[in-house]
């Protein structure tokens, strides 16, 4: 008999929003992987709903399934089963295509690596999904971009001659070139030191304060985490509502 699924919603509010008020909303959803011991299962029926405008952090140990749940979301990775709806869309009922342009539309993604065009420069990588949105004047909505994060005077330069939290100013940038309403962000100061970290962090709650984004962000520290309005811990491919303790260890 399979267990009940693991409920981490708003339920126990009395102001629990409508469908029509939430960005992210899953149900039951599963993700399992074959390998050669037998079926894995990376997420184990997750239920979620985020209200738009809303912030929410998700901690937890590595290979916990985090990054896979942001994936999900993202439309990146199909789930096995379940449903996943981000602005009212389900996901399920759009092809490769179709939830391609959904995503370049509708959801910026920001990692962990950056993944910056080596042999663009900083406003060409900018450009790149707004062309891609086939919308007007890609070059000049980017270099305002750039400006946004900081960056108006590297514009012309390649990622190769950029540091650390320059390239990752660059990749904000990028994700919210199609004014999303919804930002993912994976580990997003995970590979900077800890001054330039913070000045990353301060320019993405600005940004998503200021544009009144949702905003999902995957992280192995407590006290980014506890700058969101909801705090989430995933723990074997489960996911609970939970205070945060005073050290998250990784």
């Amino acid at each position: 008999m399979r267990a009940a699924p693991n409920r981490t919603m708003w339920s126990a509010m009395t102001d629990r929003p409508s469908s029509a008020e939430l960005m992210i909303e899953l149900r039951d959803v599963y993700v399992t992987l074959g390998s050669q011991a037998g079926p894995v299962k990376i997420l184990r029926g997750i239920d979620l709903e985020v209200p738009a405008g809303a912030s929410a952090s998700v901690v937890g140990p590595s290979g916990s399934g985090k990054s896979t749940l942001l994936a999900v979301i993202g439309g990146i990775e199909r789930p096995t089963s379940g449903t996943v709806r981000v602005a009212g869309q389900d996901l399920a009922e759009l092809d490769e295509d179709a939830l391609a342009v959904f995503r370049g539309r509708e959801i910026g993604i920001l990692f962990q690596s950056f993944h910056l065009i080596p042999t663009m420069t900083a406003l060409e990588n900018v450009a790149v999904p707004i062309e891609l949105q086939g919308r007007p004047g890609a070059f000049e909505r980017a270099a305002h971009g750039l400006g946004e994060v900081g960056l108006g005077h590297r514009q012309n330069h390649y990622p190769g001659q950029l540091s650390g939290g320059e390239q990752q100013r660059v990749a904000l940038a990028r994700a919210l070139a199609n004014a999303p309403k919804l930002l993912l962000a994976d580990e997003p100061t995970g590979n900077l030191d800890a001054a330039t970290g913070r000045e990353i962090e301060e320019l993405i709650f600005r940004v998503q304060a200021e544009r009144g984004m949702t905003l999902l962000l995957i992280t192995h520290e407590a006290a980014l985490a506890g700058r969101c309005t909801r705090r989430l811990r995933m723990s074997d491919g489960l996911l609970h509502e939970s205070p945060l303790p005073a050290r998250e260890v990784a």
